[in-house]
């Protein structure tokens, strides 16, 4: 069925890019449609932070690009038009205040995402955003100089501009497949490759295994490669049955995915001791020793972490974790603190798009304007949010880059 064209712009997405772009449009008098291919909106922003929604942090622009590697100063423009001040103010404006418990990272007040969400939909109503649920654009329309309409498996919708913000591959159990690789392919964009990101990872090792009750803060993992050296991230660290999982492990796993690709196997050293070198895990026990000095091994060790690390440690370096620490041949001594300081760990692989939360990869950046959003292949065609090939760690730099990219691409200008 073809209709009318009683819309300026056609969004093609319901995630967190798509309903700004949408209402920023729309508070510019635009006349907006919506399309998304779920029956609702906003199922990945839904489940976004654990449900908390931890919609952006107070990090300085420039601290907050560099998080994002060699491509972050692609967001200047966006991020200058809606830093996360102003994304907090856009929020109270609609009825949600938020803060930074830590200091660090924003949350609304309520740590529901549903308030959020239930913000931007009554947004939306208010502004007489035109929301289509169930429906998966499939094709996109042009005459080789500008964009035209979108069409649907039932239906054809006309206008003179379309907002991509269809997300990525992440998170495929809440609707995520990419559909907006193949539609910006169509019309000439080039797609880097894509990779899985922040998600768990699979060990060789197999020690881990008897460690998963326990929940190691601070963990410092750095990647042991000669042409990725600087590679590492901090944060909590959680074993699992075959591997490690946790917000370092989602962290880091944005760079690992696509050296496994090249390398097969990665190696990593983990730092489980709060970031004490060798020599200070050595003053560590020696303090330790001397107020205890009847004490094992294994209670020492204690003192730096829990029982099941101290104990597979242990076995690692052949260390009787009975015995005490001076007891222990020399040797065995000097293994068992270079394995306190770094830990070696063999990354074999992961559970690939079905556990990642983003994708690594997408619309080439060449090809949009970064004051704009707009296509420079197509006129009147414009990208926000994870379908472009930009992004970061956890921590609420993919939600602001969402939303700074998506009110950037609403302004239509």
């Amino acid at each position: 069925m073809k209709h009318a064209s009683p819309f300026d712009l056609i969004v093609v997405g319901g995630g967190a890019a798509g309903l700004i772009a949408a209402i920023t449009a729309a508070r510019h008098h635009h006349r907006v449609l919506l399309l998304e291919k779920l029956p609702k909106i906003a199922a990945k922003l839904k489940a976004t932070g654990g449900g908390r929604c931890n919609l952006t942090n107070t990090l300085s622009n420039e601290a907050f690009m560099a998080r994002f590697g060699r491509e972050g100063k692609f967001m200047t423009p966006a991020l200058e038009a809606l830093d996360h001040k102003a994304l907090m103010t856009f929020f109270a404006e609609i009825g949600v205040e938020s803060h930074a418990p830590d200091g660090y990272r924003v949350f609304p007040i309520s740590h529901s995402s549903a308030t959020i969400i239930t913000a931007l939909e009554n947004e939306l109503e208010r502004l007489g955003v035109t929301v289509i649920g169930s429906s998966r654009v499939e094709q996109l329309h042009q005459d080789g100089m500008r964009i035209q309409g979108v069409s649907t498996a039932t239906d054809t919708y006309h206008a003179p501009y379309v907002i991509i913000a269809t997300g990525g591959l992440g998170y495929p159990t809440l609707g995520a497949q990419g559909d907006g690789f193949p539609l910006a392919s169509s019309v000439g964009h080039t797609i880097t490759r894509l990779y899985p990101a922040m998600m768990p990872l699979r060990t060789h090792q197999t020690w881990g295994e008897k460690c998963r009750a326990d929940t190691l803060p601070k963990v410092t993992i750095k990647v042991n490669h000669p042409k990725s050296k600087g590679i590492r991230a901090t944060g909590d660290l959680i074993f699992t049955k075959n591997g490690i999982r946790g917000p370092v492990v989602l962290d880091i796993s944005r760079e690992i995915t696509p050296l496994l690709d090249t390398y097969g196997t990665i190696e990593l050293l983990v730092n489980m001791t709060k970031g004490m070198n060798e020599e200070q895990v050595r003053e560590h026990l020696k303090t330790s020793i001397r107020q205890n000095p009847e004490q094992s091994t294994l209670t020492h060790l204690q003192t730096l972490l829990p029982e099941s690390v101290c104990r597979e440690l242990c076995l690692l370096a052949g260390a009787d974790g009975e015995k005490g620490f001076n007891a222990l041949e020399g040797i065995v001594r000097d293994r068992l603190l270079k394995l306190l300081a770094w830990t070696p760990l063999t990354i074999t692989g992961h559970e690939g798009f079905d556990k990642a939360m983003i994708t690594r990869g997408g619309v080439s950046l060449k090809e949009i304007n970064p004051h704009t959003m707009e296509s420079k292949k197509l006129k009147g065609l414009y990208f926000c949010g994870e379908v472009m090939n930009l992004d970061g760690p956890c921590g609420g730099y993919n939600l602001q880059w969402s939303f700074s990219s998506g009110y950037v691409a609403g302004l239509l200008k």
